[in-house]
């Protein structure tokens, strides 16, 4: 005698019961499954940005270790901080406005000013 029909379970009771026991299995590994993957995604960023850190850190060692030399630290003051030696004489040089395209008064630059604002331009420049 089978135990199914002793126990009054039919072919399609069965395979409802298989059906509900899959989708039990189912949704008992998903959730697992799916903190799993996150944090794997979550692992490979922090491994992402502590390559990221480490690329910085180097650089700035490095940078500490130019700015340990003197001569460094001198060449850094001249051309940040425009520093001199006493004794020496601060020189800046300007260069003059490059041309800005078309020149006259057909350029829509002098036409948008007012009078006043070219005469003064024409002024300032003669």
């Amino acid at each position: 005698m089978r135990i199914g029909h002793a126990l009054g379970v039919t072919s399609g009771r069965r395979a409802a019961l298989l059906a509900a026991l899959v989708c039990v299995l189912v949704l008992s590994v998903a959730v697992p499954l799916r903190n799993y993957l996150g944090q794997r995604a979550e692992l490979a960023a922090v491994y992402e940005r502590q390559h990221m850190l480490a690329d910085k850190i180097a650089e700035l060692v490095r940078r500490r270790g130019l700015l340990a030399d003197p001569a460094q630290v001198e060449t850094q003051a001249r051309e940040r901080l425009r520093y001199v030696l006493p004794g020496q004489a601060p020189y800046l040089v300007q260069l003059p406005p490059g041309p800005t395209g078309a020149a006259g008064p057909s350029s829509g630059q002098t036409s948008t000013q007012p009078w006043y604002g070219r005469l003064w331009k024409s002024i300032n420049n003669g």
